[in-house]
């Protein structure tokens, strides 16, 4: 087979290699890719949401699959379009990723439902926002852009001041475009956070092995959120018991739920979940593989990834076995100096052998380019350094092994990935 990739970071990094193991996948292309990914695939230079482009490229390169990997061109319709042109393609329809792409969808579906989710109210006028934030007086309160906005779109106020200036930055200044342009306000739980990947071809669905990411930028879960400065599997919260909850009542009933709306949900389905004192509680759906969660999740996946990818596409996964490794899987991200704000690009990396990797562990190139020979960094998130273990212990030190062999200017890491 002759793959597709779309996407340009670690995620679609850890995606092709994992499809590479498989002597079935011959060749992998990936648009546009980046430095590290170069090494593994060959990379076409066209934007992500460049959907005629993809199309022309995916005929011209005579590809059989096409993987559509971020959440944007989901969003977009990047599958429906694909497969109007006749060519396969891995992912949701536009209507299935609107379970990502809209906050207000994602709730009401799980209000109508009963899938356990935290209290909320939709909002697109600031000042009736605004009202009820007075009224409710209750904080800290989470505010949620209701589109896409690179993960940024949460911001949980501490107090009514911070709760106003994020109604104004989201609904008058639209920080995040039109995403902005209706917010939900939500209740703020607390617990564990658990992160649930799931293969589904719209039928049966097979949960991933379970992972925690660490979104906090600097040690102790402070500073800003970020994309994922890190991540563990398996997560230590998530038991046996919390498992069967799950399947029972949220993964299972939001398959069902999807179909009962027309929106029969083929790919890989992302719960990201809070453990609470009042139950499990769904935080919010994503249409696809997250990132970094797949770098710790796919590496422990015993079952070739060709074989589910082509089970989903062709809606029979009932027939597949899947298996995992006990082992677990670490994940340390690497990030620019001033990340998940202002950073400077092009700094060289020292470290890497001529691949991008290093010997006894995987990195994954999530902001890189390649110059002349030479890595330099090309992102917000640079790398993730990535290693299993036969402990979560083992498999952290590892991987912190592996942090230390690399350096760039202003290179920042957490220290304490998978501590708590």
């Amino acid at each position: 087979m002759k793959i597709l990739m779309v996407g340009s970071g670690g995620r679609e990094h850890t995606l092709i290699r994992k499809l590479k193991e498989s002597p079935k996948v011959e060749r992998v292309f990936c648009a546009p890719g980046n430095g590290g990914i170069e090494c593994d695939a060959k990379c076409v230079s066209i934007d992500v949401m460049d959907i005629d482009g993809m199309i022309k490229a995916a005929k011209e390169l005579e590809v059989d699959l096409v993987f559509v990997a971020p959440d944007d061109p989901l969003a977009a319709g990047m599958v429906d379009k694909m497969q109007q042109a006749g060519i396969r393609a891995f992912g949701p329809s536009a209507k299935a990723a609107e379970i990502e792409s809209s906050k207000v969808f994602s709730k009401n579906l799980m209000k109508k439902y009963n899938i356990p989710t935290a209290d909320y109210e939709v909002f697109d006028d600031y000042q009736k926002a605004l009202d009820y934030i007075v009224n409710q007086n209750k904080f800290p309160t989470v505010i949620k852009a209701d589109g896409l906005a690179l993960g940024k779109g949460v911001i949980i106020a501490q107090n009514l001041q911070e709760a106003k200036e994020a109604l104004n930055s989201i609904m008058n200044d639209k920080v995040f475009g039109v995403s902005g342009n209706k917010i939900v306000i939500e209740e703020f739980i607390t617990g564990p956070e658990v992160s649930v990947l799931a293969f589904t071809d719209g039928k049966t669905i097979y949960p991933m092995v379970s992972s925690m990411d660490h979104k906090r930028a600097l040690d102790g879960d402070e500073g800003l959120n970020t994309g994922g400065m890190g991540t563990i599997s398996p997560n230590p919260y998530y038991s046996d018991e919390i498992e069967k909850y799950c399947m029972d009542n949220i993964f299972i009933p939001t398959v069902n739920a999807m179909n009962k709306e027309g929106r029969a949900f083929k790919g890989c389905l992302y719960f990201g979940l809070m453990i609470t004192p009042n139950g499990v509680k769904v935080i919010e759906y994503n249409a696809r593989f997250g990132d970094p969660e797949a770098q710790v999740v796919l590496p422990r996946l015993k079952t070739p990834l060709i074989d589910i990818v082509n089970a989903i596409v062709d809606e029979n996964l009932s027939n597949v076995k899947i298996e995992w490794s006990e082992d677990a899987c670490a994940c340390v991200v690497l990030a620019s100096g001033g990340y998940p704000q202002e950073y400077k690009k092009g700094i060289e990396i020292k470290g890497l052998n001529s691949d991008g990797q290093l010997d006894e562990m995987t990195v994954y190139h999530a902001g890189t380019k390649l110059e002349d020979g030479v890595f330099k960094t090309n992102g917000g998130r640079v790398l993730g350094v990535t290693s299993l273990g036969s402990t979560l212990d083992i498999a952290l030190e590892n991987a912190y092994k592996g942090v230390q062999k690399i350096s760039f200017d202003g290179m920042h890491y957490r220290t304490d990935i998978g501590k708590k």
